[in-house]
């Protein structure tokens, strides 16, 4: 059977990848055409994409009314923190998982895609009194530790793949020219997963820094609530909200991904390539 695609099919394709684009870009656009609008506009019959009379004081009334910066300074915190936590923990025990295969590691992964599965409503209860026991409640530190855990496997599961698709060979030809396994894992080994363990703490990154439910439970003062709790006090009573300075505020909360994605968009793309291919 023959690869090419026809001129009709090709078209078909390249339509629908369209529609798929339009369809996930429509959020963040409205978004951002919300966050510029002046209060009329916002309360407007006839809503338009473009502001009429684009303004930066939601901006300013969202600055004004929450403490943004303190709130983003949290997150990023958290989020990096459990991030670069999560990738060191995972990348020996993904190594160890796909080079010794055994009938543990394969329960072991097994367990890892199971455990994806519970409900975040079972998990809380026994996480807050194992953080109450450790006096761990309303921390930074105990968050960390919650998202280490809840990214652990995710990054397991990433990680086992990229490892796979490296060629023992080129570790067998280390050890044949006298490098010991710490020397094999650092200068052979390491340098291949550098674009899957990139991927792999950017995905453990925006996880953390958009989760709302465990930093809701575990947070209670205001000066330890990261930036998505801080968000849901732009809604007023009975599902009131202040829309212009809350589209900001979003608006301003999603940059962080989206510069992320964008310094190191080679490096995810050559991460997942690598982590598809198996030896």
């Amino acid at each position: 059977m023959s690869l090419r695609t026809s001129r009709p099919a090709r078209a078909g394709q390249y339509a629908a990848l369209l529609c798929y684009l339009v369809f996930l870009a429509f959020p963040f656009l409205w978004l951002i055409s919300t966050a510029f609008k002046p209060a009329p506009e916002l309360g407007s019959l006839h809503p338009t994409w473009i502001p009429e009379h684009p303004t930066l004081d939601n901006f300013r009334q969202a600055f004004d009314e929450q403490p943004l910066l303190r709130a983003a300074a949290n997150s990023l915190i958290a989020a990096l923190s459990a991030s670069v936590i999560a990738v060191v923990i995972a990348t020996p025990m993904a190594y160890v998982m796909a080079r010794h295969r055994s009938r543990l590691s394969t329960a072991a992964t097994g367990w890892v895609v199971v455990s994806q599965a519970f409900p975040f409503v079972l998990l809380i209860i026994p996480l807050f009194l194992v953080l109450k026991y450790l006096h761990l409640i309303n921390s930074l530190w105990g968050l960390i530790m919650v998202y280490v855990v809840w990214s652990l496997p995710f990054a397991l599961w990433m990680l086992v793949g990229y490892v796979r698709a490296v060629p023992p060979e080129l570790e067998e030809a280390a050890a044949v020219d006298g490098a010991g396994r710490l020397r094999i894992l650092v200068s052979v080994t390491a340098p291949l997963l550098a674009p899957g363990i990139v991927a792999t703490a950017l995905f453990a990154f925006i996880t953390a820094w958009n989760e709302f439910f465990f930093a809701l439970v575990l947070l209670k003062t205001p000066e330890k609530q990261t930036l998505p709790v801080v968000l849901t006090h732009f809604l007023g009573a009975e599902g009131a909200s202040d829309l212009g300075p809350l589209a900001a505020a979003a608006f301003l909360a999603t940059l962080p991904s989206l510069v992320l994605f964008a310094v190191i968009q080679r490096r995810i793309t050559g991460g997942m390539l690598a982590g598809a291919v198996k030896s």
